[in-house]
């Protein structure tokens, strides 16, 4: 009983000493999400990048561990949602529709609407600098920022937001109906012309490992067909398989 008492009240400790800067966030954060929060460490964590640990104390954590969390706990929310609205859709159209509504871009300009870049720990300079990479920083605090509300309040809560701010806003504009999988549309296509699977390779990588550029080529036959940049390999390769479309669309358009 001592161990737990002492447990509880160290980390009431820690939760009490925040910095003013973090106090603020925490202050903006509860008028965001429109309820208290109870733990204050799991959204400053959530906000936290990689980048900004460089002045934080030895043994500090960014925000990677939450995103991986909360990307599990959107898949679910999103998952379900769909299940019980869209009856008439087979598990093929459902995964298709759920990859648009957690994609990156998607999450992106979800961050952007709720103003997440007012709250992020990010270094300067790198904030600075950051141009491309900025959608997947957005993207990556949202999902650590879902993953903190539902450690901190639970599944319920974290529907709610998760419905209110992602799934709702991209059903009342048609958002869900657009396919930005190139990869998905570029394999279809090369199947039903029998022209081959599409391979992607990656053909360049440079930067420092927090902001890394890949540049992806998609072959098919072993000719390359398209070329795509991205701050992770999945945007590269979205972003070649989209050249590839283009090339394929322009080739039949001139036969």
């Amino acid at each position: 009983m001592g161990f737990l008492f002492n447990l509880v009240s160290r980390f009431k400790k820690i939760e009490n000493n925040l910095s003013i800067k973090e106090k603020k966030i925490i202050k903006e954060i509860e008028m965001l999400l429109g309820y208290k929060i109870q733990k204050h460490s799991f959204y400053l964590k959530a906000l936290t990048h990689r980048s900004y640990l460089e002045i934080l104390p030895e043994g500090s954590k960014s925000n990677e561990r939450l995103e991986f969390l909360g990307d599990a706990v959107l898949d679910l929310i999103v998952a379900e949602y769909l299940f019980q609205n869209l009856p008439e859709k087979d598990e093929g159209e459902l995964t298709k529709i759920r990859s648009r509504l957690v994609d990156r871009i998607s999450l992106s300009n979800v961050a952007e609407s709720l103003n997440l870049d007012r709250f992020l720990l990010i270094e300067e300079n790198f904030h600075n600098n950051l141009e491309d990479g900025k959608k997947t920083v957005r993207a990556d605090a949202l999902e650590a920022l879902i993953g903190a509300i539902y450690l901190d309040t639970g599944l319920e809560n974290t529907k709610k937001f998760v419905i209110k701010n992602i799934v709702k806003p991209s059903f009342n504009k048609g958002y869900h109906q657009i396919d930005k999988n190139y990869k998905g549309q570029l394999l279809e296509l090369t199947h039903s012309k029998k022209i081959g699977t599409p391979v992607y390779k990656i053909i360049q990588e440079e930067g420092p490992e927090h902001n890394k550029l890949f540049v992806v080529s998609v072959f098919i036959n072993n000719e390359e067909f398209g070329k795509g940049e991205g701050k992770n390999k999945k945007t590269a390769e979205q972003n070649a398989a989209k050249s590839a479309l283009e090339t394929i669309e322009s080739n039949d358009k001139s036969l």
